[in-house]
């Protein structure tokens, strides 16, 4: 028997007659005599044809000589495919690798639109994350130089206020975390038609951004959104949603996979150290000690909770290790703090929860660690995929624990490939092993002295207080929608 849910035609994704256990993803049409909506899909992993130039895709001459400028000669792969379809009116997916030039493939055609009606806000981009978004922003404004591009950020941590009225402004563009962009849009009902005239909608890092999570936050930014609009979807990794929302999509529609499944570059070495779980930061040590004897010229260090990146950031500081530590238990403006002093190069090393996997494109990264092994196999891919972006090489190595062997295993399935043994000599490497528990032990107490755990548990009870009310807001839909249909 199937469960009654009521459709909402301006959010297809989560509104739709489901079966409870059977529910299975709606099939692609196979020919335009099915449906008249068209889906256009193409695998290609092939390089972007010698003779084409950023001039062939169709951009005007100014964004072709920004380009030139920037040091962008030639389009990558998703570039030269989803240009000319974004151009053409087409709503877009782009499943490509890290480091493939994503970003530029979406940019460059909402510009071009942009140059041709510049009035009101043109584009909508949702992103996962706060580091995201302001990068987001940054590689908006370098592409959108001569165009005097007025370019917002609207994330949480930031003062409410102060982002209402830059909205009100209306910017040309408008990049946001779904949290904030929701509290704003329904607070204040002068934002909604703020957005009235939106050309583009674009969910980057789609796959997360559409996790059943975001759904209350993903419907009021669609409800309040033109009906017309283009949506474009790009993500290193696919998931049973992103496909759904393509099939749904209003427009025709264009599905560009770089490669089908999980896959990481080939210029990526990627190897592991099976050691015990008790002397990992002893590893870590011996890792970092030799980076400049191995090329590295900076690192970032995954780690899977908020209270371990705490830690670890202060072991490197007793250690005498230069390092900044990156997690969402942090201010906005510490956590900005800390991404700009690694990118600017003042400091070689980041510790960061998984808020650092997606997206950043920072060129000195040549290493990265998983001092962690992520739960997910897609976690591993966005970790990984930090460095040999843009045709670089680069490092990954990976902490596997007695504990992490299956999770390692169901990486190495899902690529394709296995892992390479990182040499080193154990001897080596545990000369330094008191200084190093020394050094934790300190750390552990200076965390202690900060207050960390009080914030932490603070931290915890008021996601608790909002996943509570978001049960109870669902529950009281649910009432209302058996309600009406009682009444119909």
């Amino acid at each position: 028997m199937e469960e009654e849910v009521q459709v909402d035609q301006n959010f297809p994704l989560f509104s739709r007659k489901t079966k409870p256990a059977t529910r299975k993803p709606v099939p692609a049409p196979t020919s335009i005599e099915e449906t008249p909506k068209q889906l256009d899909k193409e695998t290609n992993s092939g390089p972007t044809p010698s003779h084409i130039t950023f001039s062939d895709l169709g951009l005007a001459g100014w964004a072709v000589q920004t380009c030139n400028e920037l040091g962008m000669k030639k389009p990558t792969p998703v570039q030269y495919h989803c240009i000319p379809r974004i151009l053409s009116g087409q709503d877009v997916l782009g499943l490509a690798q890290t480091g493939s030039g994503k970003t530029a493939a979406f940019a460059l055609p909402i510009l071009h639109r942009l140059a041709e009606d510049p009035y009101g806000v043109s584009c909508l981009v949702v992103t996962p994350t706060r580091e995201l978004a302001f990068q987001l922003a940054e590689q908006f404004r370098a592409l959108g130089s001569c165009l005097n591009l007025r370019c917002a950020v609207v994330v949480g941590g930031m003062d409410m206020i102060t982002q209402t009225k830059t909205l009100m402004q209306r910017p040309h563009v408008v990049i946001a975390t779904p949290g904030r962009i929701k509290v704003l849009i329904e607070q204040n009902p002068d934002i909604p038609p703020v957005f009235s005239r939106t050309k583009f909608l674009v969910l980057d890092e789609a796959d997360r951004v559409l996790d059943v999570g975001f759904e209350e936050e993903l419907r009021a930014i669609f409800q309040c959104l033109p009906k017309n609009r283009q949506t474009l979807l790009f993500s290193a990794t696919m998931t049973s949603n992103l496909q759904t929302l393509l099939e749904l999509s209003a427009n025709k529609a264009y599905f560009y996979e770089a490669y089908e499944g999980f896959k990481t570059v080939e210029s990526l070495k990627q190897q592991y150290i099976f050691i015990p779980k008790n002397v990992k930061d002893v590893y870590l040590q011996y890792i970092l000690s030799k980076i400049k004897d191995i090329g590295v010229r900076s690192a970032i260090i995954f780690v899977s909770t908020c209270r371990s990146c705490q830690l670890l950031g202060l072991l490197l500081e007793e250690l005498e290790i230069d390092a900044a530590a990156l997690h969402s238990y942090k201010s906005q403006s510490l956590r900005l703090s800390a991404l700009h002093k690694f990118k600017s190069g003042q400091v070689p090393i980041l510790v960061a929860t998984d808020v650092a996997s997606r997206g950043l494109d920072i060129p000195t990264v040549d290493l990265v660690v998983n001092y962690d092994i992520p739960r997910y196999p897609q976690d591993y891919v966005h970790r990984v995929g930090r460095t040999a972006r843009a045709g670089r090489g680069g490092l990954a190595v990976s902490f596997v624990t007695q504990n992490d062997v299956d999770l390692i295993h169901e990486i190495e399935a899902v690529l394709g490939k296995q892992l390479e043994k990182f040499d080193c000599k154990e001897n080596e490497v545990l000369d330094d092993i008191s200084k190093v528990y020394k050094a934790k032990r300190v750390a552990s107490m200076k965390m202690m002295d900060d207050g960390f755990e009080e914030k932490a548990e603070s931290r915890k009870a008021q996601k608790q207080k909002m996943q509570n009310e978001r049960k109870g807001r669902n529950k009281k839909q649910k009432r209302e929608g058996v309600t009406k249909d009682i009444e119909v």
